[in-house]
This record gives structure tokens, C-alpha cells and sequence, in this order.
């Protein structure tokens, strides 16, 4: 198929009245000059945006299925989020027991291995626990929280740590430095989250290799003038990506734009979504615990947020039109530096190779359709 006429986005630039072909699932060509093969089906973008499909490096859960139950649930949230334009994802676990740990990075490995033809993508997991702060709990069960262990870590991994792409733990806690050095080795990426961490200490685990930090602002210490705390490092420290819950809620409008200042392409647009995204108002769960959801909030009983109820499509939407981001930031936010703050070349960009999952905007950001 040959789609011409469109005001591609590549993942770092526009390029006006450019076309692409793809081939099954797959991009084969894209450029200014490709012409119908005979017999080709094509599609004229008419001068509209046309973007790669979205990354989403942290959710929990889509439209009543969670990372948590298993493979089934996965493969269920594969075919659901590529229906709203998303290529790849990282299925993300909660705090939970380490029988019950083993089991969903095991859901979450199978479908790695035996993709979902129709699906998104699974790049590994995102294990968001258990080495956390129970001071920064948030909506996580601390009862199960542990220090950094590789052998605990590879019990939850059924030894196969190939299986987790970007893993969240408190810097602070013990063992954090053998485990982040031995785990960065295993090809595993560090976020730093849950934590009650000092500046210098975030600066310090950068050093020993992480170079991610989970929902800037939430579930850390906070910004002040003389102790600066994970976001004054985030935000300074040129090895970290910054994850950022862009749904009007989490932050801020001058934080988001903070945020976009101080990382430019290394902030990271992410959902953190639980199970009631996609799904109407009312009472849900997240890590057994029951979730209120009303409007665009997801609350525990006594007030906590519990993740989101985001898409990557109102999050793009939301960048541009909420948070006033220039477009071609707030397209790289969702699309490419989600992919490259976890290591991954292919998703996340328009390229020979690359996924042919796209979204349609209008010369005004509203999204016209799934490709």
C-alpha cells in the first residue's frame, strides 16, 4: 500500500507531501519521490499529519485487562491499544507477591514470544516494583516492598531478566548500586520512582546507569530552591529521561512545560493507565485495591490518584492543545523518545523496518483516523 500526499512526521521532523509503502506489517519506503507500483492500493493523505504509531513505556491495564492477570490480559491490551494507534508498549507490573510478580512478567514474556499478529508490540516489561520507598507508596502496596536483590529479581523473572525492558526501584534502598550495575549489564533499563531519594542520590544512580525516572513529580521528593530533590536532578542531569502523566491532573500546566523546557526530546509522554481507560466512569481495581473513576481522575478511597485513565491519543492532543507544546515536540514525546529512553531503533518512527501502525491528524490536531 502507498499512502502519498502526507505531512509525515519521522519521528524528529515534518516532511511535507512525502509518501511511504508498506508491505504487510511493515515499512518499506518512505521519501519524496515514490510512485504507484502497478496494481498498488493507495491512500492520499491530502496534505494531513501522519505520525508513527505511538510508544507507551509505562501502563498498567486497557479497557478491563491488567499486565497483572497474565497473558491473556496482555494480548487482550495489545490488540485493544493498537486500535487507538499504538504500536508498541511496555505491559507494566504493580506490587505484588513475588509468586504472583513471576507470573504476570511470564504473561507479559509470552506474548513477547509469540506476538499478537494484529497487536502492539510488547517490548519487555516494566517492573514498577517491589524495590520501593514506602514513604512514596503512592497507590503501590508497600506491604511487599523489598531492597534491590538480583536473585529475588531473577525469581520474579523465572530467570529470563531478557524479558523486563525498564524496571523502577528507590536508589536509596539498599543494594541499589549492585543491582542497577549487574541489571544495566542484563540489558535492563533503570527508572528512578517511588522514592524519597536527594538530589545528589539520583545524580548517583545515573551514575551506576539508570537513566529513566518514573511520572516526574509524583511518588518522589519534591522540587524546592535548596534541596532539589528527583525533579531538580531529573530535570538537570542530561543522562534521564523524564516520564511525564500529561492528562491535566498528574501535573500542572507550567510543570509539563517545565518539563519540556529543561529535557526537550528527553521527556517521555506516558498513560500510566489502570483498567477503567478506555471504559465509562466507576469503581475499578488496581493491585486489588478498589479504584474510583469519575471524569478524567482515578482515586483510591482516600483520595490517592491510582495511574490514569489516559490514552496516547488525548495525550498528544493534550500536549498540543492543553499544555500549548510546538507540534513537532509534542509528536516526538509520544512517538520516538518513548522508544529511545528504553533502547528501542525501530518503533516510534517512520523508517524502512518500522511498524506500519499510524495516526491521521487534521491541520488542526484532531485525530482523523488509525492506520
Amino acid at each position: 500500500m502507498l499512502l502519498i500526499h502526507g505531512n509525515i512526521f519521522d519521528g524528529e521532523a515534518f516532511h511535507p507531501d512525502w509518501a511511504l509503502r508498506t508491505e504487510g506489517d511493515e515499512i518499506t519506503a518512505v521519501g519524496p519521490d515514490l510512485s504507484p507500483l502497478p496494481g498498488e492500493e493507495v491512500l492520499d493523505l491530502a496534505g494531513d499529519f501522519l505520525l508513527p504509531g505511538f510508544v507507551d513505556v509505562h501502563i498498567h491495564a486497557y479497557q478491563g485487562h491488567d499486565a497483572m492477570e497474565g497473558e491473556a490480559a496482555v494480548r487482550a491490551m495489545s490488540l485493544g491499544l493498537r486500535k487507538l494507534g499504538v504500536a508498541a508498549f511496555c505491559p507494566t507490573t504493580m506490587s505484588a507477591s513475588p509468586e504472583d510478580t513471576r507470573r504476570a512478567v511470564a504473561g507479559i514474556r509470552a506474548v513477547m514470544q509469540a506476538p499478537e499478529a494484529q497487536g502492539a508490540r510488547v517490548l519487555g516489561a516494566h517492573m514498577e516494583a517491589p524495590f520501593l520507598q514506602e514513604s512514596k507508596a503512592g497507590a503501590q502496596r508497600k506491604e511487599f516492598f523489598q531492597d534491590p536483590d538480583w536473585d529475588r529479581f531473577l525469581f520474579m523473572t523465572d530467570h529470563h531478566p531478557e524479558a523486563v525492558r525498564l524496571m523502577t526501584l528507590a536508589p536509596e534502598r539498599a543494594g541499589s548500586e549492585a543491582f542497577i550495575r549487574q541489571a544495566r549489564e542484563a540489558g535492563v533499563h533503570l527508572s528512578i520512582g517511588h522514592t524519597s531519594a536527594t538530589a545528589e542520590q539520583v545524580h548517583q544512580a545515573a551514575d551506576w546507569g539508570a537513566d529513566h525516572v518514573t511520572h516526574t513529580f509524583n511518588a518522589q521528593t519534591p522540587l524546592h530552591h535548596r534541596e532539589p530533590g528527583v525533579p531538580g536532578a531529573a530535570l538537570t542531569d542530561d543522562r534521564l529521561y523524564c516520564e511525564m502523566i500529561c492528562d491535566g491532573v498528574h501535573l500542572h500546566r507550567d510543570i509539563v512545560r517545565l518539563i519540556a523546557l529543561c529535557k526537550g526530546r528527553q521527556a517521555v509522554a506516558i498513560t500510566d493507565a489502570m483498567e477503567a481507560a478506555g471504559l465509562p466512569d466507576g469503581e475499578y481495581a488496581l493491585g486489588g485495591q478498589k479504584v474510583f473513576v469519575r471524569g478524567s481522575e482515578a482515586r483510591l478511597a482516600d483520595g490517592t490518584l491510582a495511574g490514569s485513565v489516559l490514552t496516547m491519543p488525548r495525550a498528544l492532543e493534550n500536549l498540543i492543545h492543553l499544555f500549548g507544546l510546538d507540534p513537532a515536540l509534542a509528536c516526538a514525546l509520544c512517538t520516538s523518545a518513548p522508544a529511545n529512553s528504553i533502547g528501542e531503533p525501530r518503533c516510534g518512527r517512520i523508517q524502512p523496518g518500522s511498524p506500519a501502525v499510524f495516526t491521521r491528524w487534521t491541520p488542526d490536531w484532531r485525530l482523523a483516523a488509525v492506520l
